[in-house]
């Protein structure tokens, strides 16, 4: 039986195994698929596991997108634009990292029908899926990206790797069309203390969060009369695309899929 892992740290809250358990079954697949929570210096061993084919493949997530790298013997196009990798396959005795987390949220967008071109995009956050996000947003023609993160440096390193990047303070809130939680703010119920009273309606709030379903910050959105979105679908886009690398199959998404992410 062969064996895949999301890897993370926090990871308790991944739903990742319950999707693509369901996907195994669905497919005939004779797979499992765990989360395990490491650290940074377990990543040499995670590695070596697939390498020697003990492990499958490997989903990656926060903080480790850009920490695996180095471990890894060639880049996806996308994941080396973005420096980020989320899924690991060994592809004829080669380890190669690839990134469906920028095709996972350009679907997600675009099954929203909410128009980005020509949008003012602020970014809250800039660690994780973030390099990920700007990547489909600059193919979407959006006209501005603007990022905020608690910890500056982070966000100016991010502009040294995208120049089109507006950094501001954490805290300062500009004009914006569309508004993107990134942070883990909210996995636990935490509050993002922005005064969003003054913004207007009709912006999409979107959260990168999809566990729980609704945060605080969706439920402000919401109740200032705005669009609010989670992540689930980004979610399950990118674990679809992860999916057909390892298995060349294309699962179903329908009300079903849907429903096992339901974990309020």
């Amino acid at each position: 039986m062969k064996k895949y892992f999301v890897i993370g740290n926090p990871i308790d809250h991944s739903l990742s195994p319950r999707l693509h358990n369901h996907w195994f079954a669905e497919n005939k697949i004779n797979a499992t698929y765990y989360k395990k929570k490491i650290i940074e210096e377990d990543l040499k061993t995670i590695i070596s596991n697939i390498k020697e084919k003990e492990i499958s493949g490997v989903n990656v997530t926060v903080p480790f997108k850009k920490l695996v790298i180095p471990y890894l013997e060639k880049l996806s196009p996308e994941a080396e634009q973005t420096q980020s990798v989320n899924t690991i396959i060994l592809d004829n005795e080669t380890l190669v990292g690839h990134n469906t987390d920028i095709i996972g949220f350009s679907k997600a967008i675009s099954s929203l029908n909410f128009n980005m071109q020509g949008k003012k995009i602020f970014i809250l956050g800039a660690g994780g899926v973030v390099p990920s996000i700007i990547f489909a947003l600059n193919k979407m023609n959006v006209s501005e990206i603007i990022i905020s993160n608690r910890t500056r440096q982070r966000a100016d390193d991010l502009k040294s790797q995208f120049k089109i990047l507006n950094v501001i303070d954490w805290g300062k809130l500009p004009v914006f069309d569309v508004i993107i939680n990134a942070t883990s703010l909210g996995l636990n119920n935490e509050v993002i203390n922005f005064d969003f009273s003054g913004i207007g309606n009709n912006k999409l709030f979107y959260d990168v969060i999809y566990n729980p379903t609704q945060t605080g910050f969706l439920k402000e959105g919401k109740k200032l009369g705005n669009l609010s979105e989670n992540g689930k679908l980004m979610f399950i886009y990118q674990a679809l695309e992860a999916f057909k690398l390892w298995h060349g199959i294309e699962p179903r998404i329908n009300n079903k899929t849907l429903e096992l992410l339901e974990n309020d």
